[in-house]
Formats: structure tokens, C-alpha cells, sequence
């Protein structure tokens, strides 16, 4: 069930394929589908039923995606402040010691969480079968991938792992802290810079959504990608003269 090293080596680019796939859904060509995004599915429900008027249920489904971008954004960020950006984006894995500072008090994977929730909200941009599509695979890729991460993480660090993972849950957040910080210092602006590409989709979400073009938004998205890739170009670099 867990990932192999290449997967984990190749998983941004196995993301962006899921993804690619879940905005294209060539299938519904194939099966002569109509081509609607899942925005406008999710607010015809409450319009049919007569809830909400289309219109409002419309902003009622922008809200929704604006909030699971910002939740993302948050949480990856989060996360990343106490873990070194070439860490995060690192294609090996790596296991030096215990994170148990930040986000990773409350939960063992915020990284991972945060990438579902940015799953969800660039599934509403998506047609419906593609939106499936890439939350199924996104989901069961990401389990595959924290697996993996478990085995080599037990095997690099023994005992203090086993009793971190025993304490602290693997997918949902715990209330409270679950354990005391062991007094990592955050780095939030690395962070923000290694999560820059989140929070262009949240800023996409929350300043072009408002013209109810959810191609308007996906061209935000991918210029927020090619922004992060220009970015993450210069992190090393970054990193080593705030060093």
C-alpha cells in the first residue's frame, strides 16, 4: 500500500498530472458528457430545491472555495515554518529528528492536509467526473505517500517516533497539543516563499471569483504555479544567505 521511492521522488509531477487530468477529463468526451464545472453542479442543487436562488447559491460555493484555498494555504504554511523549504520540497526523504513544534503538535501530516483541502478547492473548478477523479487519487496517493514516509521515519528514528505517532494523530487534527514543543523556531518567511503558489490560488479564489469565470480563476492558478516554480528556482539560494 505505501508509495515506492520513485513515486515519492516523482510525486509534484504525479499531482500535477492528477490534476491536469481531473481539468481536462478527456473521458467526458469519450462519453459525450456536457461539459458544466462543479461550481455550477453544487450551486444547482440548492437552486433546484429552492434553498438559495442560483445566484446566491453560486457566491455561497465561491465562499467555500475561497475558505478550503485559505485553510490550505494556512496549514502548508504553517507546517513548512518549522520544517526547513528544502526539506518540504526535497525529492528523498528525509528523517534527522522529530518535528514536534507547530502544526505537527496537533497532527503528524499538515502538509498532506493542507494539499487535500487545496484538492477540494481546485476540484470546483473542474468538471464533476474530473473533480472525483482527482479527489479519489490525490487522497489515495497521499496515503500511499505518508506510509511510506511512516516505514522509512520508524526505521531512521526508532523509539521516539513510535511514541510521537502514538501520541499525536496521523490525518485529523487534534484540539490541543498533544505533546510539548521541543523549541524549533519557525521561518515564516521561507515558508510563505515555499508555499507561494497556495497562496496565489487563495488570492485567485478570492479576488477573481467574484466574476463567477471559473476559467478566469484556473488561469490565476496557473500563474501562481509558474510563479512557484520560479521561486522554489531561487529557495537554496535563499535559504543559505538568511543562514
Amino acid at each position: 500500500m505505501k508509495a515506492t521511492a520513485w513515486e515519492f521522488r516523482l510525486r509534484y509531477w504525479i499531482h500535477l498530472v492528477i490534476y491536469v487530468l481531473g481539468f481536462t477529463a478527456p473521458w467526458d468526451r469519450w462519453l459525450h458528457l456536457d461539459s458544466i464545472r462543479t461550481w455550477q453542479l453544487m450551486a444547482s442543487w440548492p437552486a433546484r430545491s429552492k434553498w438559495l436562488s442560483f445566484s446566491n447559491a453560486t457566491i455561497a460555493v465561491l465562499a467555500v472555495g475561497i475558505v478550503l484555498a485559505l485553510l490550505a494555504a494556512l496549514l502548508r504554511t504553517w507546517g513548512a515554518a518549522y520544517m526547513d523549504a528544502s526539506v518540504v520540497h526535497h525529492t528523498a526523504m528525509h528523517g534527522e529528528q522529530v518535528v514536534a513544534d507547530g502544526p505537527y503538535r496537533r497532527v503528524r501530516n499538515p502538509l498532506y492536509d493542507g494539499m487535500f483541502l487545496h484538492t477540494l478547492a481546485l476540484a470546483l473548478l473542474m468538471p464533476p467526473s474530473g473533480a472525483v477523479f482527482a479527489i479519489v487519487l490525490i487522497g489515495v496517493f497521499q496515503l500511499r505517500l505518508i506510509l511510506a514516509e511512516e516505514v522509512f521515519l520508524t526505521e531512521k528514528l526508532g523509539e521516539p517516533y513510535r511514541q510521537y505517532c502514538s501520541r499525536v494523530p496521523r490525518l485529523l487534527p487534534a484540539l490541543q497539543p498533544k505533546i510539548p514543543g521541543s523549541g524549533v523556531q519557525a521561518s515564516w518567511g521561507m515558508a510563505f516563499l515555499s508555499e507561494i503558489y497556495m497562496w496565489g490560488v487563495f488570492v485567485s479564489f478570492a479576488a477573481l471569483g467574484w466574476r463567477y469565470n471559473s476559467m478566469l480563476i484556473l488561469q490565476g492558478v496557473i500563474v501562481s504555479l509558474g510563479v512557484s516554480l520560479v521561486t522554489r528556482a531561487f529557495l537554496p539560494k535563499m535559504r543559505v544567505a538568511a543562514e
